[in-house]
Order: C-alpha cells, then sequence, then structure tokens
C-alpha cells in the first residue's frame, strides 16, 4: 500500500479511529490492532510476502530469549549467529542470488570456459532490507546486553512490522521504538497535529517535487545519446531533488504518521543538500542506515582508532556494503566507491567533523565560504548519483560524457518549468533548516499557518500526476 494512494487515505483514518476512540484504555489490545493493521498494510501488495516477516519476527524473538537465558559466551555466539545467518541469508537470496550467479557465469566466461547456471525468477520483496536490518540491531544489541530482550511477542512483532516505517524506514532501533509499544499512550492533540503537518510536508515533497522531477529524469537518463549536454546536466540535477523529495518525503510520512498513534521515530533527513562537506552529508542523508553501518559494522572493524590503513580499509567496506545495500548492481557499488573516495581526504586529514553545526548558523544567508561549501558539496553528489540512478556502469559513462560535450553550453530542450518550484522549496527549506521538517510553523498568527497548509494542498492537487512508487522500494 502506497502513503499517495487512494487506499491508504480510507485505511489511515479507519485504523486512527479504532486505535484511539474503540481500543484506547486497552495498550495491549492497542499492539494487537497495530500489528494486524501493519501486516494488512504490507500484504496489500502481496500478502504471501507475510510470511518473511513472520520468520522473521519469530527468529529474532526466540532468539533474543536464548541471548538472554544462555550464560556461556560460545552458546550466545551460536545464536547471534542464527540470527544474522538467516536475516542476511534471506536478504541475499531475494536481492542478490541473481546477481552472484550473473556475475559467476560472466567471470568463467572471460576465462574461456562457460558455465550457464541459470538464475531465478524472483520478487524483490518490498522493504527487505529494512526491517531485516531491524531485526539485526535488537539480536545485536541483545548479545552485547546493552538491551533486555522483551518476553512480549505482539509488542515486538507490532515493532518490526510497524506500517509506517515497515516498507521504507527509518530503520529504527529496538531500544527507541520497542520500549513504546510497551508503555501506555495516550492522544495528544499537539503530537498528532504536528504529524499531520510533517505527513502533509511529506506529500509535497513525494507528489510535487519528486514525482515531477521524475518526468525529465525517466526521460533524459532513459535517452541520453539524444540529448545535449546541458539536458544532461539538468537531468542529474532533477534526480538529486527527486531522490532526496522522494525518500525523505517517504520518511517524513512514516515519521508524522507514526506521531498520529502517539510513537516518536527518529529523525532520517536533516537539510542534506545544505552541507559544506561529504562527511556532514552522510550525517544529515539516511541517518537511520548511516549510523546503524556505523554502530553495526564501521566500529566494529575499528572505526577510525587504528592507523591509516585500517582507517582506509574501514571507510572503503563501509560505503561498499553500503552501496551494495542499495541493489545487485555494480553501478550502487560505484556509486559507494566514489563516497569514499570523497570522504577519505577528510578523514585523513581529521576534518571530517568540523561541519557540525548548522550553515549560517545565526544568519539568514551563508558566508561567501559556506556558499561555495555547499556547491560544491551538492556538485559531487550530483555527479555520484548518475552512477547510482544509471542501468550500468558503460550507461553511467555514457551520460558523464555526453555532459562534457560541446553541447553543455546550448539552452536545454527539456521541460524547465518545473526549476522554479525547485528553487522555492529549496529556499523554503532553507529558511527552515533548523527546523526538524521544514513545515514545523509555530506562530502567533495561526490564521497565516493556515493559509500556508491550504496553499501547499492547493498546489498537490495541482501538479499531482500519474502515480509514482517510492523509489526506495526497490531496495
Amino acid at each position: 500500500m502506497l502513503f499517495n494512494s487512494i487506499e491508504f487515505l480510507i485505511f489511515l483514518p479507519i485504523v486512527f479511529f479504532v486505535y484511539w476512540f474503540v481500543l484506547s484504555k486497552n495498550r495491549k489490545w492497542q499492539n494487537i490492532f497495530l500489528l494486524i493493521a501493519s501486516y494488512v498494510f504490507y500484504g496489500w501488495w502481496d500478502w504471501r510476502f507475510l510470511s518473511l516477516i513472520f520468520l522473521s519476527s519469530l527468529v529474532d524473538y526466540t532468539v533474543g530469549i536464548q541471548l538472554q537465558k544462555k550464560k556461556s559466551d560460545a552458546s550466545r555466539r551460536i545464536f547471534l549467529l542464527l540470527s544474522i545467518v538467516f536475516n542476511i541469508g534471506m536478504l541475499g537470496f531475494f536481492k542478490y542470488f541473481n546477481f552472484f550467479v550473473d556475475n559467476f557465469n560472466t567471470a568463467f566466461s572471460f576465462f574461456g570456459n562457460e558455465i550457464n547456471i541459470r538464475t531465478l525468477k524472483l520478487v524483490l520483496p518490498v522493504g527487505i532490507s529494512f526491517y531485516t536490518f531491524q531485526t539485526l540491531s535488537y539480536t545485536i544489541d541483545v548479545y552485547k546486553r546493552k538491551l533486555k530482550p522483551t518476553e512480549d511477542i505482539i509488542s515486538f512483532f507490532a515493532y518490526v512490522s510497524f506500517f509506517p516505517q515497515l516498507v521504507a524506514g527509518p530503520i529504527e532501533r529496538a531500544k527507541n521504538l520497542l520500549p513504546q509499544f510497551q508503555t501506555d499512550r495516550v492522544f495528544d492533540v499537539r503530537k498528532a497535529t504536528d504529524g499531520l503537518k510533517q505527513i502533509l510536508w511529506g506529500l509535497f515533497k513525494k507528489i510535487v517535487i519528486a514525482d515531477n522531477c521524475a518526468i525529465v529524469v525517466n526521460q533524459v537518463f532513459g535517452n541520453y545519446q539524444d540529448f545535449a549536454g546541458s539536458d544532461l546536466l539538468l537531468g542529474a540535477i532533477f534526480f538529486a531533488f527527486q531522490i532526496y523529495g522522494d525518500f525523505s518525503g517517504y520518511s517524513d510520512i512514516a515519521i508524522g504518521t507514526a506521531r498520529l498513534f502517539g510513537f516518536s521515530i527518529m529523525q532520517n533527513f536533516a537539510y542534506p543538500y545544505f552541507s559544506r562537506d561529504i562527511a556532514e552529508f552522510w550525517r544529515r542523508w539516511h541517518i537511520s542506515l548511516s549510523t546503524w553501518f556505523r554502530d553495526y559494522v564501521y566500529i566494529p572493524l575499528g572505526g577510525s582508532r587504528g592507523g591509516n590503513w585500517m582507517k582506509i580499509r574501514n571507510t572503503f567496506i563501509i560505503f561498499l556494503v553500503s552501496g551494495f545495500w542499495h541493489g545487485a548492481n555494480w553501478t550502487f557499488i560505484t556509486w559507494g566507491f566514489i563516497n569514499a573516495l570523497y570522504f577519505l581526504p577528510l578523514l585523513l586529514l581529521k576534518k571530517n567533523r568540523q561541519n557540525l553545526d548548522i550553515a549560517a548558523e545565526n544568519r539568514i544567508f551563508p558566508t561567501l565560504k559556506e556558499f561555495f561549501q555547499i556547491s560544491f558539496t551538492f556538485s559531487i553528489t550530483v555527479f555520484a548519483w548518475i552512477f547510482f540512478r544509471s542501468d550500468s556502469i558503460a550507461n553511467a559513462f555514457g551520460y558523464i560524457s555526453g555532459i562534457i560535450d560541446s553541447s553543455f553550453f546550448t539552452m536545454p530542450s527539456v521541460d524547465k518549468r518545473f526549476a522554479i518550484y525547485i528553487l522555492l522549496f529549496t529556499a523554503f527549506e532553507w529558511v527552515q533548516r533548523r527546523k526538524k521538517y521544514a513545515l514545523e510553523i509555530n506562530s502567533n498568527r495561526p490564521a497565516l499557518n493556515w493559509i500556508l497548509y491550504l496553499v501547499i494542498i492547493i498546489i498537490i492537487f495541482a501538479k499531482s500526476g500519474a502515480q509514482q512508487e517510492f523509489i526506495y522500494f526497490q531496495f
């Protein structure tokens, strides 16, 4: 079920009404109802894959209890390994089996040996990359004794399948979200209103920004040989805004929807395109995944504590794994490799944590230095996005060579009118960059607020076109 669908527009009010007005005095029944609603939400796409969520939840619920019971380190390591093998194995089979088979066949052909292992017609279960990481964080934290396992099976199953963030995150940690299922929730008008505003802003990002950018992006990337360099550059910039509007829009809707039900989940984007270096960008982009890899991969590998060789090794591992997480294609791995190259100089020069505040902290406009830093960081990010969006490495290089053609200096032929919406959107987010989301407005003039909300709603309806799936559903 898509957030931007008629089905969800019907589904959400029904779930909200039953949750608060029928079951508000019974936390257990609220959790049971949320669990059922979450399974309906996911099963709307394909009910057969509910078995995967159920099995993942059951395995890690059982492993958590056993990790608490077992005293010997060897026994506990076995149960942790069981959780890792099951979750990564399930993810690897559905997402990467055909990728490895194709590359295995190609490798043998390269050395003159023909081998033809058949691929399988696999459908990638929506959200599998997200909920497997969410359950894994639970068992790892229990293993490290950072978290006590729960014996409340309903709460745990509801935590894993919580429908607002089930399909595309944020990837929540059990230590934050699970206790919220185990405490009573009281309806808070201010929290619900805040949630509705964040949902509205998320819908604006998705329907107005991302879906309209997608029209140009699909046209240009699908036929890049037919376009001038100026069109290709514009297409790459539009994709940067498409993926940001699409993914951060989903996160805003997810966070806002969770707030409607009395839950607080983590911020996933913090205005990443206003970053002054690539390290700051990765602290602000897909925060739940970046911090997951930091805590469960980078730090266990030694992080930045060792010598330069260890720092270089760990940096490449973390970015390559992050790239591969996004999909079974060499384009994603290359995208991760490029970002590792961007990040390394900052790390080796110990400048990767020099921009921890926001740009132009106490000013309306950035300094000239900040402006150039932000522009440069955005530019290299757009370059890397070309590999992320392209179907193959060859297409990515073909696209880039098309940009640096002499036709770069011609006027773009694609529809440029939507660029004004991107500029206005960027300006509004800049003004609101100190807030958790751009529509978080607390003024003494509520009438002006309502006018703004009404204008945004009108723009959403005016600029809505063909329904587009969220990009990160494929990951």
